[in-house]
């Protein structure tokens, strides 16, 4: 998988994303926040988790040229954050605050030495940094240990706090658009200009000036950032959190997520995110069918991904949103 993901490094482009789009993006989700039923509205919430997770992921690999096994990590991170600081009494907006902080944090001091790797070494050291992270976080006590960190509360202010699923999705989603207007305003500023020459060539980048190393470390920080908020989020969501919240088949998702929906686009990790993420529930709706195996979920989840991510390398090596803009474009040029 690794070799497959290394072919489309460098295929970060302009995000694409307009204020007019964004705010269209913005009151459709509102509006399906507010009418879908109870059943739908935990998908829908966790669709949005996993899209704030994905842009950060698909800026990272998209620009950075970095290929992120552990991504989870840092939703971890954020999760126990905000979760750890409510339990103690502490203001949850607080915690929901300093979750994406903390994350970053974290993000800055390990992407100092690891950022030094590239390709599969990296992948690597991502994925044993979140199975470390894990394995402390079942033997620290005040972390709950392996049975998890309980009786997180709901998020709120003072005595005022969301009592149902309708109010976390309003939330997760300005959240989401909090997370695409970042981006956006990342990628189209003037630091965002040496992202996209970094993501074409890294020895033209630094010859143009660009500070490579401080450019990719700036990206790891922001998308551990976005996963340590979608994590705070999550903590107060369903109120409960351990190390088993936090697989490594989530990592594996996020990257999915990414290079389906197409590297370097906000756009397409937004629909990598809800391909993936409907996909998901599907094939737990066979595996927890009647008569199937307990371990049919995962193993579906597996063998799809791998399908997937193969299918996207070698037909739609871009992603599919590209691929869409592409066919599109063929199209209008044909009529003309």
């Amino acid at each position: 998988m690794i070799g497959l993901l290394a072919r489309l490094r460098g295929r970060g482009e302009a995000a694409g994303v307009r204020l007019p789009h964004l705010a269209a993006l913005f009151a459709l989700t509102m509006v399906l926040s507010a009418t879908l039923g109870e059943g739908q509205l935990s998908v829908f919430i966790l669709l949005g988790l996993a899209a704030m997770v994905t842009v950060g992921v698909s800026l990272l690999m998209g620009y950075a040229g970095q290929v992120s096994l552990g991504q989870a990590a840092f939703y971890a991170i954020g999760g126990y954050t905000a979760g750890l600081m409510s339990v103690h009494g502490l203001p949850r907006l607080l915690g929901l605050a300093a979750a994406p902080l903390v994350a970053a944090a974290f993000a800055v001091v390990i992407g100092i030495p690891l950022l030094r790797l590239r390709g599969h070494h990296l992948a690597f050291a991502t994925l044993a940094t979140q199975l470390i992270l894990l394995s402390l976080a079942g033997e620290l006590d005040f972390l709950g240990g392996s049975i998890g960190l309980q009786g997180i509360p709901r998020l709120g202010a003072g005595p005022l706090e969301l009592e149902d699923d309708r109010g976390y999705a309003f939330i997760t989603w300005a959240a989401v658009a909090v997370v695409v207007l970042v981006a956006r305003n990342v990628i189209e500023s003037r630091q965002g200009r040496g992202l996209r020459a970094l993501a074409t060539s890294e020895v033209a980048a630094e010859s143009a000036g660009v500070a490579v190393g401080r450019a990719k470390l700036a990206v790891f920080a922001l998308s551990a950032a976005f996963a340590g908020l979608a994590g705070g989020i999550y903590a107060y969501y369903v109120g409960y959190i351990a190390p088993g919240s936090f697989p490594v088949l989530l990592s594996v998702e996020y990257v999915v997520m990414a290079v389906v929906g197409g590297l370097g686009t906000v756009w397409g990790a937004l629909a990598g995110a809800a391909a993936i993420t409907l996909l998901i529930q599907l094939l737990n709706n066979v595996g927890t069918m009647e008569g199937m195996p307990g371990y049919a979920p995962s193993v579906l989840s597996y063998a799809v991904y791998s399908v997937l991510l193969i299918a996207a390398v070698l037909f739609m090596p871009g992603g599919l949103v590209p691929a869409v803009r592409a066919r599109l474009s063929s199209r209008a040029s044909g009529a003309a």
